[in-house]
């Protein structure tokens, strides 16, 4: 079966869209399938193109198997909604150009980003084609819960595209069962949704000793690490995280908050922590996909925080899953889906997004049981074997081979 996979994101980038994409379609080839994904010059998250790559109207490589086509797009860094919204539909354009000149049998697109998806149902129309819409994040929706998009009119124009992509798809794969509850409420046949949550790579994460290196680089030595690794973007709720380091400095003299990776938030963070004049908190820049598993072992625990939003509700971000796969104890500022999964498997502590008060009880709770975790590291254990990658991949292959 030849199968078209359309993508903003792909290796090299290294963020959970990318990772996603890249180990499914991975499995795919290994199974027999010719997989060709169109996606873009790699530039997530600081809109520069990475070395070795050009923004060219199109290139070929080869990756695992799998045929890259990158188009041209219009890049941006990940700030700014009418730029970004730009990047999208100059992507969605490019993309659905080059489809058209691609044999397949069946074609997929992933949002978001919005307009990817948009290009998928194009492609299926033109080239008479089955399609799925894979949904790993409700937009609009998501964007107007960070408050980056109120213009009541365009996104109303918006709301009306997803439904009539939601009606087209002949499946809308989600990852969340709360994706699926809240689409089928709009009136979408819920059997033709599935629901193929997000996993971890075990050949890639797995446990380990904290590198002394960065012990010694980062001046660590003795600190009770929590770390956030990922996106500081505006859904995140950082300066939440980010007043609770401040607060607590003299209470925890020997906590330290690690902020790793980039965003649109990211300058003003740092910024807030200069002028705050404290010393727990330490702010690195986002590192190569092979050496992210050297700064998971250096945690002791992991921060996975969102804004307060039922929006946010409804999602499950893929860091749990690295993070279990490490076995690395989970403090979870998040309610819905995740927090379910957290409590069920025992693989951390739960707190109500931007609620001051459980945060620190969360924090008193994993501190002083820092001496012996054991029991949030088995619990991790089995979240990651029941979530392993190579599993959700083979179960979404039946779904495109049902059809």
């Amino acid at each position: 079966m030849r199968i078209l996979f359309i993508t903003d994101n792909f290796p090299p980038e290294g963020n959970a869209p990318a990772n996603r994409t890249y180990e499914h379609c991975l499995e795919w080839v290994k199974s027999g399938h010719e997989v060709t994904v169109i996606t873009c010059a790699p530039n997530f998250p600081k809109g520069e193109v990475f070395d070795g790559y050009s923004n060219s109207w199109k290139t070929e490589e080869n990756i695992g198997g799998i045929r890259v086509i990158r188009v041209m797009s219009y890049i941006t860094s990940n700030e700014g909604t009418f730029r970004r919204i730009l990047d999208y539909i100059s992507f969605g354009l490019t993309s659905f150009i080059h489809g058209l000149f691609i044999k397949t049998d069946i074609i997929i697109g992933t949002s978001p980003q919005f307009f990817t998806a948009t290009s998928a149902w194009q492609l299926s129309f033109f080239k008479r084609k089955k399609w799925i819409m894979e949904v790993r994040d409700l937009w609009p929706e998501s964007i107007v819960a960070v408050g980056a998009m109120q213009n009541r009119s365009v996104i109303g124009f918006l709301e009306w595209i997803e439904m009539k992509m939601y009606r087209s798809a002949d499946r809308i794969v989600v990852v969340t069962d709360a994706f699926k509850t809240k689409i089928s409420a709009r009136g979408i046949n819920s059997e033709k949704i599935i629901v193929h949550k997000n996993g971890v790579d075990l050949s890639k994460y797995f446990p380990g000793t904290k590198p002394q290196y960065l012990v010694d680089s980062l001046g660590l030595q003795g600190k009770f690490i929590l770390a956030y690794i990922g996106t500081h973007g505006m859904a995140h709720g950082l300066d939440f995280v980010l007043d609770q380091a401040i607060e607590l400095e003299k209470h925890y003299p020997d906590v330290h908050f690690l902020f790793m990776g980039d965003g649109a938030n990211k300058a003003n963070l740092i910024k807030r922590s200069h002028d705050a004049n404290i010393n727990n908190v330490t702010f690195l820049d986002s590192v190569p996909k092979d050496k992210v598993i050297d700064y998971l072992h250096l945690m002791d625990v992991a921060l996975v925080n969102l804004k307060k939003s039922d929006t946010f509700s409804t999602v499950i971000p893929s860091k749990i899953f690295e993070t279990a796969a490490v076995q690395k104890p989970i403090m979870l500022g998040l309610v819905g889906e995740t927090k379910g999964i957290i409590e069920e498997y025992g693989a951390g502590v739960c707190f109500e997004p931007e609620n001051a008060i459980e945060f620190r009880r969360a924090l008193e709770i994993l501190y002083d049981s820092r001496n012996d975790l054991s029991k949030y590291k088995e619990g991790c254990k089995r979240l990651a074997s029941d979530f392993e990658r190579k599993k959700i991949a083979r179960e979404m292959l039946d779904t495109i081979e049902s059809i």
